[in-house]
């Protein structure tokens, strides 16, 4: 099962994030992620967070579509985004796609990647996307599917990535080392639609960049 999260940062291109939507997938609102599913007219089917984000009356109108509440207080130990992950992984999600993680807020936007580095979380395959750009944790093995030209950017996280290969790539590794904290891997290329990445040990996060998007950079 598919769950699908949405979180309260920028949405820039809705209609392409609906593109990305299945029919089958459990659809999760993190606080102020209500509003990309009012804008897309879609009815979460749960809404988790301490409701700052959210008018009591279109609260009352969510759960009175259907949805169900999961209000938590203010001062709390996390993120609306890590409560509602946690929430997809007790309710048996197998694969957590995360759609508006970034935009606005730094320290939200960096809390959120990082919790791809959260060990709990590391049981089942975490991705982010805001209808354009996509980013999603390698540990083992990935295949990379795009367009040649497209941007590719590897980010090591907790830690130093070791025993990192790439095919495909127009700056190839063979069993190199990414450094925490290094931009080493930042801005490679796509030569053909698909490509391969692999870490032997470590963990990292992998950007795919459309080259509309990249332009210029």
């Amino acid at each position: 099962m598919r769950a699908v999260i949405f979180a309260a940062g920028d949405l820039p291109s809705p209609e392409a994030a609906r593109h990305v939507l299945r029919s089958d997938d459990w659809i999760l609102a993190a606080d102020g992620g209500a509003r990309h599913c009012r804008a897309l007219g879609i009815q979460p089917a749960v809404v988790i967070g301490d409701l700052d984000s959210i008018p009591p009356e279109e609260a009352a109108a969510l759960r009175d579509a259907g949805s169900e509440i999961l209000a938590h207080p203010a001062r709390k130990d996390e993120t609306d985004l890590e409560l509602a992950v946690q929430h997809a992984i007790r309710g048996g999600a197998t694969d957590i796609l995360v759609l508006g993680a970034f935009g606005g807020r730094w320290d939200h936007t960096l809390a959120n990647l990082m919790l791809s580095a959260n060990p709990s979380m590391r049981s089942i395959p975490l991705a982010f996307t805001d209808g354009q750009q996509r980013a999603w944790r390698i540990v083992g093995e990935t295949e990379v599917e795009g367009e040649p030209g497209d941007r590719v950017s590897l980010i090591p996280i907790g830690g130093d990535a070791l025993g990192v290969s790439t095919s495909g790539l127009e700056y190839p590794l063979d069993d190199g080392t990414l450094r925490m904290g290094s931009s080493l891997g930042v801005s490679n290329t796509l030569l053909e639609r698909r490509a391969r990445v692999s870490v032997r040990e470590g963990c990292v996060l992998l950007f795919l960049v459309p080259l509309k998007v990249g332009e210029g950079r």
